[in-house]
């Protein structure tokens, strides 16, 4: 199965192992990369694949597609201790959703601001490092809603 995963922000990609989070940059959680996001006030992060909002947290969500995967977007970093402030979200766990639909608004400027970074990494969970293959190069700039990265995982026909 093939799992093409969106850009969730528009902004600049940057390599997991940049990232100054040893979870993210050790790659602890899954493979992916992460985005700087471009705009200081208003983003919204959109879900990066069809599927089910399995968790949702004012700075983090988890969307499931149908066949398992897990992707994780989490806006900014040690952004939980921002206690849900400055983040308004429009979906809630359970909801179905479509690539591109607005999942959380947040202002970066207000996450740099505080101190924090806003790069935001974007993970396939619990996912084989070697079956995440970028759509573009790290440091290339992405649109919300352009191909970011594409996973694959063994049909379970195949697997069994």
């Amino acid at each position: 199965m093939t799992t093409r995963v969106h850009a969730p922000l528009t902004g600049k990609v940057v390599e997991l192992s940049r990232i100054p989070d040893p979870v993210f940059s050790q790659a602890m959680v899954g493979p992916g990369c992460a985005i700087d996001p471009t705009v200081a006030a208003g983003a919204t992060a959109r879900s990066p694949v069809d599927g089910t909002v399995a968790s949702l947290h004012p700075h983090a969500f988890v969307v499931v597609t149908a066949d398992g995967t897990g992707i994780l977007v989490h806006l900014g970093l040690d952004t939980v201790e921002l206690d849900g402030a400055g983040f308004e979200r429009h979906v809630r766990e359970g909801d179905a959703v479509a690539a591109g639909q607005p999942v959380v608004t947040w202002n970066p400027g207000d996450v740099r601001r505080s101190g924090r970074s806003a790069v935001s990494p974007v993970i396939a969970l619990d996912t084989d490092p070697a079956t995440v293959n970028l759509a573009g190069t790290v440091a290339d700039y992405v649109l919300a809603g352009e191909a970011l990265f594409v996973t694959t995982t063994p049909s379970k026909e195949l697997a069994g």
